[in-house]
């Protein structure tokens, strides 16, 4: 069956921003932040906006790409939809049911990619997704998100890190390392099946030791230009894993623990952010066949990134609400700066625009 063309990806992308910016308004919404009304009334629902409408829907997309199969683009059109619905003010459960059925759409998906590929990087990644599915049923299951949240870290984590594990064929790895990789793998979900904060934390720091020492990131950081930043972008977000793991040691994993926002913008932000800031370069392009060329400037929001989420995190531990509440303002400021930075490298690149 033929694939969908670059232009009919766009609009699953641009559902995929809508998420992501009524997600990140209706964060600010959380912390008394004046915002649209729509936002604003999305307040309960940011976490599901961020991880299962907004990453759903971009990493639905790119398996769907991956995979060359017209069906698979179903996964990131329902997940599209369901943030849609979800800033809508539409019944919840139709949120729901949306989500739900993307993650069903992106595990067929990534079950293609295994049959291609008999590999553990793809057996890891069929899990990321199950994950997401677990995360969406136990919401649409439950009286809130508490329970999905678990779960729809892995979803992000499981992702990255099988998409690493990938590239560490071109290195001499040792196979124990492989094997330790499987277990902290095993060690994660059945942390989250558990119930586990502090057994999913004492997981985490263990998988960002692993991914500091055996991913390719750790030799390119001494290469140059495009290379060099998303390996530069790499090793900080495993920083901010690990120090996500250590927080949750100490209990912030848990729902209520006046921690937790610090511990899960440490994943969400630190860790995940930094590898989409890594991976945009490559990833845009391959979606939409629109080239972005490298320049130094990709350092400004990275850099930015980490500063205002010290920031927040600050804020947190310290429990002073103004800097936790102006550092979330910044965050989202980063992201915008992020995406002018490649939308202004696009420009340059453009027939007519600056050389």
């Amino acid at each position: 069956m033929a694939d969908v063309k670059p232009g009919g990806r766009l609009p699953l992308l641009f559902f995929g921003m809508l998420s992501l910016l009524g997600g990140v308004l209706a964060g600010l919404a959380r912390l008394d932040w004046h915002v649209p009304t729509p936002a604003a009334q999305a307040a309960g629902v940011h976490g599901p906006l961020m991880i299962a409408a907004f990453f759903g829907t971009v990493i639905s997309l790119e398996r769907a790409v991956a995979i060359s199969q017209r069906w698979a683009y179903l996964a990131p059109l329902a997940a599209g939809a369901s943030g849609v619905m979800l800033l809508a003010g539409a019944p919840l459960l139709a949120g729901q049911v949306f989500g739900s059925l993307a993650a069903l759409g992106l595990i067929a998906a990534s079950l293609v990619a295994w049959q291609r590929q008999k590999a553990v990087f793809t057996v890891v990644l069929a899990l990321g997704a199950a994950c997401w599915l677990v995360g969406n049923l136990a919401w649409l299951l439950g009286s809130d998100v508490g329970g999905a949240v678990p779960w729809w870290l892995l979803f992000l984590v499981l992702t990255i890190a099988g998409e690493r594990l990938e590239l560490t064929r071109f290195l001499p790895t040792p196979p124990a390392a492989r094997r330790i990789f499987i277990a902290l793998v095993g060690l994660l979900l059945f942390a989250a099946a558990l119930g586990s904060d502090r057994l999913l934390a004492a997981g985490l720091i263990a998988l960002a030791g692993w991914l500091l020492r055996y991913d390719i990131a750790r030799r390119n950081i001494g290469t140059t230009g495009l290379t060099r930043f998303i390996a530069a972008c790499l090793l900080s977000g495993y920083v901010w894993l690990a120090i996500a793991g250590l927080l949750g040691l100490a209990g912030a994993l848990a729902p209520g623990h006046p921690w937790r926002d610090a511990a899960l913008h440490a994943i969400g932000l630190g860790f995940v952010f930094a590898m989409v800031f890594g991976h945009a370069p490559i990833i845009f392009p391959a979606v939409t066949r629109i080239r972005i060329p490298y320049h130094p400037a990709l350092y400004l929001p990275l850099a930015l990134l980490h500063l205002t989420l010290a920031g927040r995190i600050l804020g947190g531990l310290g429990d002073h609400f103004a800097l936790r509440q102006y550092a979330a303002l910044t965050n989202g400021l980063v992201l915008i700066v992020f995406i002018a930075t490649m939308v202004t490298l696009v420009r340059s690149k453009a027939p007519g625009g600056p050389s």
